[in-house]
């Protein structure tokens, strides 16, 4: 009896070593149409080594994806971000042929591939918001209204700073238009020009097919996360100026958009693209398993 106990669970065993689980099978990433990351804030393609999808890109492809970081100004309104995105999404589709793309945004990127969605539609297959800025920050509204001037100065300073260290240039930083952008006030003039996937609700669901194309959001909402990464403790003190569930700069309902997947990990908002340098929550789901997760998605939907 004893034997064929350890006969089974050595099948066992192997059986799980041998059979890949779905999320690890060849092809699980593998969607129809390019996909575009594209970053927030202040955000960069890489910084030395340091991818800012931090080990994202690597997994989509080991799946089948085809998979384009992208830069656009790290500090500026939508509406230049969204421009610039849409020349580079031109670029890439004459470089591969695909008829179009599915263009994932994080923080001020969600807005930003937003534009892009709603000005281009048959270029895009899908529009994926990780923790966008959908109805505004409090922390830019605390920075646009109570000291304009300082927060100004102090985005063009950390735009400047990326800039220099990423070895970027040709791009407009503008503090004032980005900070504006991301605004409760900014973010719903935004919103009336370019409704596609927007709650009508404070805290609901938008629609998730638009002029053909697809909409999904996803966002934590734990701001302190990991007592080893160092930015936890900045994300802890933002957070608090926040009245409901956030992720440190953005709340749950602001990111909420079409089809939601999840406002509640317990990630915080650099966890949510694997920040800093891939130490996050240890007791949640990966956030590369979430991106793997979302492509396999798209593929579902054949996108």
């Amino acid at each position: 009896m004893k034997n064929r106990f350890w006969k089974c669970l050595s099948v066992f065993l192997i059986a799980i070593l041998v059979v890949p689980a779905p999320a690890l099978a060849a092809g699980y990433t593998q969607t129809k149409y390019p996909i575009v990351l594209v970053h927030g804030l202040f955000g960069f393609e890489k910084l030395g080594p340091v991818e800012y999808f931090y080990g994202i890109p690597s997994a989509l492809r080991s799946g089948g994806a085809k998979v384009y970081t992208v830069t656009v100004s790290g500090a500026n309104s939508t509406e230049v971000r969204g421009e610039q995105l849409l020349s580079q999404v031109k670029q890439i589709m004459a470089a591969t042929g695909a008829a179009k793309v599915n263009l994932i945004g994080h923080s001020h990127g969600g807005p930003t591939v937003r534009y892009v969605a709603s000005v281009a539609p048959s270029l895009v297959a899908s529009a994926s918001s990780v923790a966008g800025v959908n109805k505004g920050s409090k922390i830019a509204d605390i920075l646009t209204g109570n000291a304009p001037e300082v927060g100004n100065a102090l985005a063009n300073a950390v735009a400047a700073l990326m800039d220099f260290l990423t070895g970027r240039s040709g791009l407009p930083q503008d503090g004032a238009a980005a900070l504006k952008s991301l605004s409760t006030a900014g973010s719903a003039a935004f919103n009336k020009r370019h409704p596609q996937g927007v709650p009508t609700s404070a805290c609901g669901e938008g629609a998730n097919h638009v002029n053909g194309v697809y909409y999904f959001s996803w966002s934590g909402a734990q701001p302190y996360t990991n007592v080893f990464d160092a930015i936890d403790p900045f994300m802890a003190l933002t957070g608090a100026a926040f009245g409901g569930k956030n992720d440190g700069l953005v709340s749950s309902c602001s990111s909420r958009l079409g089809r939601v997947i999840r406002d509640d990990y317990a990630m915080n908002h650099l966890d949510e693209v694997n920040q800093f340098i891939g130490i996050v929550n240890l007791f949640e789901t990966s956030p590369v398993t979430v991106f793997r997760q979302q492509a396999n998605r798209l593929q579902a939907l054949g996108l």
